[in-house]
């Protein structure tokens, strides 16, 4: 008998796979209640843990394992994508281009990396592609999308069966000028799939329809890397969902599962196969959203995301409420010329390796311990000391982890950081602080990478650290900093999975259209962004969303003519006219004026040029709402549940320091350090010196003593 379908129920469910928990939030769309939970990650199987995240949180909401019809939908944030950049995984490419181009990988952009004085002292890294799986097909078009040659079927036939002989079964296709016109990367797709069937095959005009020969070879070549594997996971995720019963003896129902994208935005799990490279920042994207909405609402609209696992940790600035794009990002050393909020990775996580260079001196990562064998306290068969062990030796974390589901060996932690103490002729309290010491430095430099680097004042901006490692260095940032507030919310373990609730359906399209401005034809150009609001609206329809529920974003990339790099500029909604055009390129050069010092408003010899023209395409979800409560009205200090010592500083020793429970805390109340304030997922130490305050939004707001938060919580509220 078939099962019949039922109706979908209430329960949203968020779910970030990190390094080493996966994390998971449950959004009650009838009641606006939240549950938050964590369970090991699972390495060798990602998807298992995804599967145990969800059993977890229906058995908190009273369901029984696999129960449909509880859930309304999944989001999902994935680093399998990134996973396998990072550490390099990539299987053996092909790559197709234009006869006469095949060493656009090694020409790349010539460029040389800082910290090189010259290219006699680097060496280029290897290509994605080696050399010998590069082929090229005869043909060619121009940048206006006009054939010059005819494309080459019977070369392009030969090229595909070479491919299958070698047993290359991962292709990338790039043709020169294909984002003017596709039609030869079409056709070389089309023989492909009749020569080489069991291939899978990216071209650039679906991937990247965008100029740039060298980054839309890379973009393109990622997106192929990673679609296996991605494709295999997200259908693997897919097919257990579709097994999840009904409210009805025999039924089962369809849970609607969405993938995080690197821009913003989710999409479904069905469309996400056929767009890997969109998830290649899926995990840290959703944190630095979720962080966004909880600092805005708090009011603090100049924010630092601090994101700590336990590989890495993720860093992004957010401004009035969004996180910045870049499209000139990259994923370990691949450059992918996408949509993607500006994050800044590095390997400073609870499970980072504390180790010796060949001279002797401390490293920390960027090579983690992860959740298998994990640090040495999980007793998993860990034997090199992690930033986690040495927290625990500090006393500055509990001996046990999420709430005691799983406890920790302090002993073996002790037992590997005196090993290394010995040989760094140190004790062990200096040892611990010293690997701590160059993690909160790992971490304040990309702090700075993302605003002293691009103009930036870090004393402009609050910090907001979560994560289950994020908060537990932030009074050392303050400080390395002079950073004077730090905003940890509620759950900062679960800030990401939290994120994934937050964020709308979202596509991105682009089309280069390069014109000078005194030559633009504003019909021209409202035809090209109709035709990209055409896709996106398809898309949306596909995701059903309708009518009057899309929205639409346009924007431009303009640049004045004669530069090799443009500034991303909004167009507005309506139909265009040449003082709407010229309105925009007002709006650049005012831009340009704020990035780069100086304009050239109102000089005639100087002509602004649009290069690519965009649309995101909008579909809105419902947020969860962030619950105000009532300060404290008596003023009275929270009790402390316990005590233990905790060192703070090696030549202070330990001192017995009150530990609160932070479920206890109300609004209102003050926490001065030394203290330590726990939850399920995380841990703040409060050193001695600052101050924790618990604002209406039960955000734990921590400043020095004698100063006061930038801003006040009440003057702000949920975003519509």
């Amino acid at each position: 008998m078939t099962p019949r379908p039922t109706r979908a129920g209430h329960f949203r469910i968020g779910i970030d796979t990190g390094g080493t928990f996966t994390d998971v939030v449950a959004f009650d769309e009838a009641t606006g209640e939240m549950l938050t939970t964590k369970t090991p990650s699972t390495p060798a199987d990602p998807a298992e843990g995804f599967l145990a995240g969800i059993d977890k949180v229906l058995s908190l909401a009273g369901y029984p394992s696999g129960s449909g019809e509880a859930i309304s939908a999944v989001s999902h944030g994935t680093t399998v994508a990134t996973n396998q950049l990072l550490e390099g995984k990539v299987d053996r490419l092909g790559f197709i281009t234009n006869a006469g181009y095949e060493a656009v990988l090694e020409i790349a952009r010539q460029s040389v990396p800082d910290g090189y004085g010259n290219s006699y002292f680097w060496v280029k890294p290897d290509r994605i592609v080696a050399r010998d799986l590069v082929k090229g097909v005869e043909g060619r078009m121009t940048w206006t999308g006009e054939e010059i040659a005819p494309f080459d079927v019977e070369g392009a036939r030969e090229v595909a069966r070479w491919f299958r002989a070698q047993g290359i079964d991962t292709l990338g296709v790039c043709l020169l000028h294909s984002y003017a016109n596709p039609a030869h990367e079409e056709e070389m797709r089309r023989i492909l799939s009749e020569e080489h069937p069991d291939a899978v095959v990216s071209i650039s005009s679906e991937v990247l329809r965008e100029y740039r020969e060298y980054e839309r070879s890379m973009t393109t070549l990622v997106d192929a890397a990673v679609k296996p594997k991605v494709s295999a996971y997200v259908r693997r995720i897919a097919e257990r969902l579709a097994t999840f019963t009904g409210a009805d003896e025999g039924a089962t129902t369809r849970v609607p599962f969405y993938v995080m994208k690197s821009n913003g935005g989710v999409l479904s799990a069905a469309e996400v196969v056929h767009q890997p490279i969109t998830t290649v920042l899926s995990g840290p994207a959703a944190g630095a959203l979720g962080a966004a909405l909880v600092a805005s609402v708090a009011g603090f609209d100049r924010v630092l995301t601090c994101d700590g696992g336990g590989t890495s940790t993720d860093v992004s600035v957010v401004v009035d409420g969004e996180p910045t794009l870049t499209t000139e990002g990259t994923v370990g050393v691949y450059p992918s010329k996408i949509p993607m909020i500006d994050v800044v990775t590095v390997g400073a996580g609870g499970g980072s390796i504390a180790w010796l260079s060949p001279e002797g001196t401390l490293k920390v990562g960027p090579q983690s311990a992860g959740a298998d064998p994990g640090p040495l306290c999980y007793a998993k068969g860990g034997t090199e000391v992690t930033i986690t062990d040495a927290h625990v030796v500090l006393g500055r974390i509990p001996p046990h982890l999420l709430g005691g589901e799983i406890p920790l060996d302090v002993d073996a932690s002790r037992r590997g950081l005196e090993d290394l103490a010995g040989k760094l002729g140190l004790s062990i309290e200096e040892a611990a602080d010293g690997v701590l010491e160059i993690s909160a430095w790992n971490q304040a430099n990309a702090l700075r990478q993302i605003t002293v680097k691009r103009g930036l004042d870090v004393r402009d901006f609050t910090l907001t650290t979560f994560g289950g490692s994020g908060s537990l260095l932030l009074c050392r940032l303050m400080d390395i900093l002079s950073i004077p507030t730090v905003l940890v919310p509620p759950n900062p373990g679960n800030v990401s999975a939290f994120g994934l609730l937050t964020v709308d359906v979202k596509n991105d399209y682009v089309q280069t259209a390069v014109r000078l401005a005194s030559e633009l034809e504003a019909a021209e150009v409202e035809g090209l962004y109709n035709g990209l609001a055409a896709q996106a609206a398809s898309a949306l329809d596909a995701e059903g969303f309708g009518p009057d529920e899309q929205r639409f974003v346009r924007t431009a990339d303009l640049r004045y003519f004669g530069q090799a790099f443009e500034v991303r500029v909004p167009v507005p909604d309506g139909p265009l006219d040449d003082a709407v055009l010229a309105g925009v390129a007002d709006t650049f050069h005012a831009e340009h004026r704020a990035l780069y010092g100086y304009d050239f408003a109102g000089d005639t010899s100087q002509q602004v040029e649009w290069v690519n023209l965009r649309v995101s395409g909008i579909g809105p979800i419902q947020r969860p709402m962030i619950r105000e409560r009532a300060l404290e009205p008596t003023g009275a200090p929270p009790r402390p549940r316990t005590t233990r010592p905790v060192c703070f500083a090696p030549r202070e020793g330990f001192v017995e320091t009150a530990v609160f429970d932070r479920p206890d805390l109300a609004p209102g109340q003050e926490i001065a350090g030394p203290a330590i304030v726990e939850e399920f997922g995380s841990t703040i130490p409060i050193h001695p010196g600052f101050v924790a305050r618990i604002d209406a939004y039960d955000n734990v707001v921590v400043t020095r003593e004698g100063h006061a938060p930038a801003h006040d919580a009440s003057t702000k509220g949920n975003p519509q």
